[in-house]
């Protein structure tokens, strides 16, 4: 009696293509508004940490395309899998750049005080493994 429920509803629920564009919007849309932020308010924050650290501030700028343009692309499915690697180095940057010290600690409402680090990292990577599916600006190209 459960065995027909369960696959009844495993049919229903059966769209893969549908679940890589709900994953591909969530992470590429919510970075977006990380790197937006980044984008109009400037990355000077950014580039003072990095000098700060002996590196060159120019360098600063590849949090746009960690931000900006890899989360674009990943939501419109062209160059998905890249972009998602990008997004995912683009988490590593910022962990070893503010959050490594947090690794271990939770913040003042119990959260692991990295969690959105890692829901981003994790989020690209099941991208990259994935692909952009159906439902992509790119068709059925290489370039998906």
């Amino acid at each position: 009696m459960v065995n027909p429920l369960l696959n009844a509803v495993n049919r229903m629920l059966m769209h893969e293509d549908f679940g890589k564009l709900l994953l591909r919007l969530a992470v590429g849309g919510l970075m977006l508004f990380h790197g937006l932020h980044k984008l109009f308010a400037g990355i000077d924050g950014i580039s003072a940490m990095l000098i700060a650290k002996g590196i060159p501030g120019f360098i600063a700028y590849g949090v746009l395309a960690g931000e900006v343009v890899a989360p674009v692309l990943i939501i419109l499915g062209i160059l998905t899998r890249t972009s998602a690697l990008i997004v995912a180095a683009t988490m590593v940057v910022a962990w070893l750049m503010v959050a490594m010290g947090k690794t271990w600690m939770l913040d003042k409402t119990g959260a692991w005080a990295i969690e959105s680090l890692v829901y981003f990292f994790v989020g690209a990577l099941a991208i990259a493994f994935i692909g952009a599916g159906r439902f992509s600006v790119a068709g059925n190209s290489a370039w998906r």
